[in-house]
């Protein structure tokens, strides 16, 4: 997990803050759907020009766009990825034992931005973390 890791020196400092305050979060969508031994899948909605803050991933996923979009990512490296994604577009993502990574979401398109998020808990190297109570907008 995440420990002594430090944001980017260049970041500004809200980022730097939101990202010390949730690099250990595993809230990893704006809506946790379904949660079972084997999985938890998330659903992320947002609109043009919001973000989902950043977040931890430990388990392996994938996701999938569920609508077409433009998007930014900034990940604990300090790289920023700028992507487009279409229907159905799918990526996986797989951590060895101890891996892990930070990162946060923000729709920079003109469309709603719809993904399905689907956590690993089974076959995964790490174990599942505890999720907190959730607030309304994310249940």
């Amino acid at each position: 997990m995440p420990g002594m890791i430090m944001p980017p020196p260049s970041w500004p400092l809200w980022r730097k803050e939101e990202f010390n305050r949730n690099k250990r979060l595993a809230v990893v969508g704006t809506r946790l759907v379904s949660e079972t031994d084997q999985v938890r899948v998330w659903f992320t909605d947002l609109a043009p020009g919001q973000r989902l803050a950043f977040h931890l991933h430990v388990l392996d996923y994938f996701w999938t766009a569920v609508s077409a979009g433009k998007f930014c990512s900034h990940d604990h490296h300090g790289e920023i990825l700028e992507a487009t994604s279409k229907l159905g577009d799918t990526r996986h993502e797989t951590f060895g034992f101890g891996e892990w990574s930070v990162h946060d979401l923000e729709n920079i398109g003109g469309t709603p931005l719809l993904i399905t998020t689907v956590e690993l808990k089974i076959g995964s190297a790490n174990q599942a973390l505890p999720l907190p109570s959730l607030p309304q907008r994310f249940t």
